[in-house]
């Protein structure tokens, strides 16, 4: 989003993504039951639409408030979780989309200008990616929930995989460049990031192997039909105490319809599970205990980045500029299309789909670089350091405007409702 011109693009296509995935939804669906994981679509919407009104035309506008009274309602870390749920307190779907509409016109108007000042072209940048972060929240819901597939969802695509897509890439020992410039002139356009990328830095890294592919449901199908949940010896304390509380015995959309016939829950619908698509919705200990199963381990987060960026620090595996056609990406094949396809998306070490596809664990704690400082909005990052992990590519819900190899996601090392995945390292 270099210019105001890609910038309203960019808006308009985002508004459509954002109230397809919710009309598409019944009144009925809509009023969703609790759940720890996810939020009200209604939530949602009106979140999203308060972080156009607050940072543009507030704080940019010296605008009033057009829900006066409000804030603590729309701002995610004024309301606690379980009140988003409560009736006397959400304001109506019609006065939500009300809300939404007028927003998003009044954020169009500021955009009809010829060019913008860098600081509010960065954070018309800002507010687009946030509403992108939580297209995927709501992604993620209606898999969680066994919704209808999102409108825009095309599974089936074929994707040949090139020569040699197995075994391991290796990376050579060298210096690599980890995370984003803090004081980029570019900062508001090509060289955009969250807080949680900056400041960047350069820091050696010891040669290395990584899986070309990440982890197939094949491959964790062994792990589990060898009895890798009933193993204590592979699972860490951490993970012990994880399966104690929750009792998995495979992944949490997975079943097995009769003895050796498995299949996997996508959206709303019961397929036979796909034994060369990635394992998705693994939780940071399943991922660690396959690993251990497996005589492997999961990468470290400047090892995982070493090897999408190369030693030419690029902002994608394959380049400098965005390219959705080659990685799963925007909720179109949703994790559909075999570990070794994308071809295209090769890293420089020959590592495959470390754009999209599945967020991938790390086997870091999520910490702010050395340096760091909030941005415009404080808790994006600062609560989830210390006690989440650190995951990394983005993931088939995630959209192609986000992403970068640079980005880094926190997630809590127990959830699995989230597109999460594996890429495991030689020992």
């Amino acid at each position: 989003m270099n210019t105001t011109e890609e910038l309203r693009c960019e808006l308009d296509h985002t508004d459509r993504r954002t109230l397809a995935l919710i009309e598409s939804l019944t009144d009925a669906q809509l009023d969703v039951p609790y759940h720890r994981g996810i939020n009200p679509p209604i939530w949602e919407l009106g979140h999203s639409a308060f972080f156009y009104e607050y940072f543009l035309l507030r704080k940019l506008g010296h605008a009033e408030p057009r829900m006066p009274g409000y804030d603590e309602i729309w701002d995610s870390f004024e309301i606690q979780h379980r009140n988003r749920w409560q009736d006397d307190v959400i304001p109506s779907k019609e006065t939500a989309f009300d809300y939404y509409h007028r927003v998003l016109d009044e954020t169009r108007k500021r955009l009809q200008v010829e060019e913008l000042d860098p600081q509010e072209h960065y954070l018309c940048h800002y507010c687009i990616v946030h509403q992108n972060m939580h297209i995927e929240s709501l992604i993620w819901a209606r898999q969680t929930l066994g919704y209808p597939a999102p409108p825009s969802m095309i599974s089936g695509a074929q994707h040949h995989a090139g020569p040699d897509p197995g075994g391991d890439a290796q990376v050579p020992g060298s210096t690599y460049a980890i995370g984003m410039p803090a004081n980029s002139p570019e900062f508001a356009t090509r060289m955009f990031s969250f807080d949680n990328e900056r400041p960047g830095f350069e820091t050696g890294v010891e040669p290395f192997a990584i899986s070309k592919t990440l982890v197939s449901n094949r491959e964790f199908l062994a792990f589990v039909k060898d009895g890798g949940y009933q193993s204590p010896e592979v699972w860490s304390y951490g993970g012990r105490w994880w399966l104690q509380e929750e009792g998995p015995a495979h992944p949490l959309y997975w079943r097995e319809k009769k003895k050796d016939t498995w299949e996997l829950r996508r959206f709303d619908q019961w397929i036979a599970l796909p034994l060369d698509a990635p394992v998705l919705h693994v939780s940071y200990w399943e991922a660690e205990a396959f690993c251990n199963w497996a005589d492997r381990r999961l990468p470290t987060e400047y090892e995982w980045e070493a090897a999408a960026r190369g030693t030419k620090g690029t902002l994608f595996p394959w380049g400098d500029e965005m390219d959705p056609t080659r990685a799963d990406l925007d909720v179109e094949e949703m994790g559909s299309a075999n570990v070794d396809a994308f071809p295209a998306s090769a890293t420089p070490s020959g590592c495959l789909q470390m754009i999209g596809t599945a967020w991938e664990w790390t086997s870091n704690q999520y910490l702010p670089y050395p340096g760091f400082e909030v941005d415009i909005y404080p808790y994006m990052s600062t609560l989830q350091f210390g006690d989440h992990k650190t995951t990394k590519g983005g993931s088939c819900a995630t959209s192609s405007c986000l992403i970068r190899s640079s980005y880094r996601q926190a997630y809590s090392p127990g959830r699995r409702d989230v597109f999460t995945g594996i890429r495991t390292c030689a020992k």
